[in-house]
């Protein structure tokens, strides 16, 4: 089984280091197209937030439980800087970049964006979706750059790939997943089929529960839709049973004053067939029972 703990993004690219993106600033400039579409890790003091960014609450323990899954399983989805010379400018990733400094990272993987490179970056993108050794997550945040950053539809997204729209959609579905499932997908521990059963639940505990019972019991694909379909739509534990007519109530009722205990009469649906159910609490009222019954 392949690490959980890789590093995201290799797939993407070789990690660059900081001396090899000190120049780069714009599209045009040398070694540009070594720097768009890869993931890069970059000091996080070389990060600054951007001062215009509308959200200025950060729920203090949501970060302490982001920074616990940081520490645990990596960053799954890398933060996007724009280069502003030898510094960084978060466009998107703030709570990840916080999480990460209080989980005590020194750096942290980035996408980085230039001057004019709106086009090199969907080339770059496109390029990588058609690599055959991304992982079904690397291709979901290729797909989710590719309509986020550039600005694709779907659909303009299915003709440039050449893959149908629903294989896109179900496949940005999974960066909806939890970090520790997604990375079962990256390390190959499940499958992304998996994935997309675990999806289709509306809960996170339900979701959960799928995901452990997938490992615990090993199940293919089928096996997870069969479970997820039986989570989603429980077959209620009714206590309500069909209607009892009224002749069977005055039955019912006629036989609890005899034997005086409980009586319960259920009927199939056509009403042809039935049981009675004595409820006696102990050995003296089953006594009682039989007596009335000799």
């Amino acid at each position: 089984m392949k690490d959980k703990k890789r590093a995201m993004g290799r797939g993407l690219g070789a990690i660059l280091n900081a001396e090899s993106k000190t120049n780069i600033n714009s599209a045009s400039d040398e070694g540009a197209r070594t720097l768009v579409g890869n993931i890069v890790e970059v000091s996080i003091e070389d990060i600054y937030p951007n001062p215009n960014q509308p959200r200025t609450y950060f729920d203090e323990n949501a970060l302490n439980d982001l920074a616990e899954s940081i520490k645990s399983l990596g960053i799954i989805q890398p933060v996007t800087l724009r280069k502003d010379g030898a510094k960084f400018e978060i466009i998107s990733g703030e709570r990840r970049f916080r999480a990460s400094k209080i989980a005590g990272l020194t750096s942290i993987p980035a996408y980085i964006r230039l001057v004019n490179d709106q086009e090199l970056l969907e080339m770059a993108l496109v390029e990588n979706i058609q690599r055959e050794d991304l992982d079904p997550i690397e291709v979901a945040l290729t797909y989710q750059r590719l309509l986020d950053e550039v600005g694709m539809t779907q659909e303009n997204l299915s003709q440039r790939v050449g893959k149908e729209r629903s294989t896109i959609t179900n496949s940005v579905r999974l960066l909806k997943l939890s970090p520790d499932i997604q990375n079962a997908i990256r390390s190959g521990e499940i499958s992304a089929g998996h994935g997309r059963a675990i999806m289709g639940l509306d809960t996170d505990e339900k979701r959960q529960t799928l995901f452990d019972r997938i490992i615990k019991d090993s199940l293919n694909v089928r096996q997870a839709e069969q479970l997820a379909s039986s989570l989603k739509n429980p077959k209620e534990k009714s206590e309500k049973q069909i209607s009892v007519p009224n002749h069977l109530k005055k039955a019912q009722k006629s036989l609890a004053d005899i034997l005086d205990v409980n009586v319960e009469i259920k009927t199939s649906a056509n009403g042809k067939k039935g049981k009675i159910v004595l409820e006696f609490k102990n050995e003296e009222e089953l006594q009682s029972i039989l007596s009335h019954i000799k």
